[in-house]
């Protein structure tokens, strides 16, 4: 049985164009969305989602591409831009009722979130960051050996075709490198969660890399774009990621305070999974944002 988030009640609803998601919707009050990272669908929300159901509308997408969702071609640039992703998350609210909503996001997830709060910030009331930079400071602090880390933003960035059939090759040893490597604490993933997780990257592939792809190119371009014009993120804003400054030689609090006025950056010893690897903290900051 596929596992699901309890009490929670699945629906698939329309995003942005002829695009549906599958979304979980729990609890009641304030609308909070939250968005999941890479290799992971809206499951690694489970114990937040529960938590902050006690108080908030929780509505938890699988991404475009991901999960349980639509998996579109990438006929052009656009289709996994998150610009077009966010317009999903932005239209998704607006089905479910709500035209204003707080917003965290993981990952691949943030980095749609961060998209969203710049392309609408009348939308977006408050945005949570976890464990990633904007995509325009991610290509610039990566360099020399150190970039190793990220060695597979460099495989999709590449041209359609080889990066597919690579990952296609052996999809559980490749997405289960990263759930190994990241995770500090392997109990925090349990067997059932970690092989749907692998069911269905598995089964997403060409969208996942798609994903991936538009990060080295119309993304970048959208980011340039935004800080060429000055544009900062309106609401509060919290970012909780690992030390890479420390690891990689920048500073992570500097770079996101270029594009965030009111913001809290903390970092965390929790691994990258931190939302299942320390639930508690996670919502802890996400509580502490909503009060902003």
């Amino acid at each position: 049985m596929t596992p699901t988030i309890p009490d929670f009640e699945y629906r698939r609803v329309p995003g942005d164009g002829d695009v549906a998601l599958n979304v979980a919707v729990g609890g009641a009050g304030r609308p909070v969305v939250l968005l999941h990272g890479f290799p992971q669908t809206h499951l690694m929300w489970r114990h937040v989602a529960a938590d902050l159901a006690a108080d908030h509308t929780v509505i938890v997408p699988d991404l475009r591409g991901y999960g349980g969702s639509d998996k579109p071609g990438a006929d052009d640039d656009a289709s996994y831009a998150k610009r077009t992703m966010a317009a999903d998350v932005v239209a998704l609210a607006a089905n479910l009722g709500h035209e204003r909503f707080a917003l965290a996001g993981h990952d691949r997830g943030a980095l749609v979130a961060f998209r969203a709060g710049l392309d609408h910030p009348g939308r977006v009331t408050h945005l949570a960051i976890l464990d990633v930079l904007p995509t325009l400071d991610m290509w610039d602090v990566l360099h020399g050996a150190s970039a190793a880390v990220a060695f597979h933003l460099y495989l999709m960035a590449q041209p359609p075709g080889l990066p597919e059939r690579l990952i296609a090759g052996a999809p559980d040893e490749f997405f289960g490198f990263f759930l190994d490597q990241w995770g500090a604490d392997p109990a925090a993933i349990p067997a059932d969660v970690r092989a749907e997780y692998l069911r269905a990257c598995a089964a997403a592939v060409p969208s996942i890399v798609a994903d991936y792809r538009a990060s080295a190119g119309i993304d970048v371009e959208h980011d340039a774009a935004d800080r060429a014009a000055g544009r900062r993120l309106a609401m509060p804003v919290t970012v909780v990621q690992q030390d890479w400054g420390a690891a990689l030689g920048y500073d992570a609090a500097g770079l996101w305070g270029a594009w965030a006025a009111d913001l809290r950056h903390a970092t965390t010893t929790a691994g990258h999974f931190m939302a299942e690897q320390h639930p508690a903290a996670i919502i802890t900051e996400l509580r502490a944002l909503l009060r902003r």
